[in-house]
């Protein structure tokens, strides 16, 4: 998937922005298109998560707080074209929001 993406967004893991390092930041090459933050979580009890629901929303939180669209802000994109999303994991379950 990532390959395919490579003519038209740059593709980047692991890095710094705002307050923390983001999973997955894919950023349009064209200026006008969205652009997308990933964070992962596998639902993890000692952290008050009974749910994927609870991971999903601590996924949220995480992105939010550490301000992980402040690199793409600091590009010149505006809030409305940065998607956020958080994927959590339980054994073989999967939750995407």
């Amino acid at each position: 998937m990532v390959v395919n993406l490579a003519d038209t967004y740059k593709v980047r893991s692991n890095r710094e922005s705002g307050y923390g390092r983001y999973d997955v930041m894919i950023e349009p090459l064209d200026r006008a298109g969205k652009a997308f933050i990933f964070e992962f979580k596998v639902l993890d009890p000692d952290e008050d998560e009974e749910t994927l629901q609870d991971t999903l929303a601590n996924a949220h939180a995480q992105i939010d707080e550490k301000q992980y669209e402040a690199e793409l802000l600091a590009g010149g994109f505006a809030p409305e074209q940065i998607r956020k999303y958080g994927f959590a994991f339980q054994g073989k379950e999967c939750l995407i929001g």
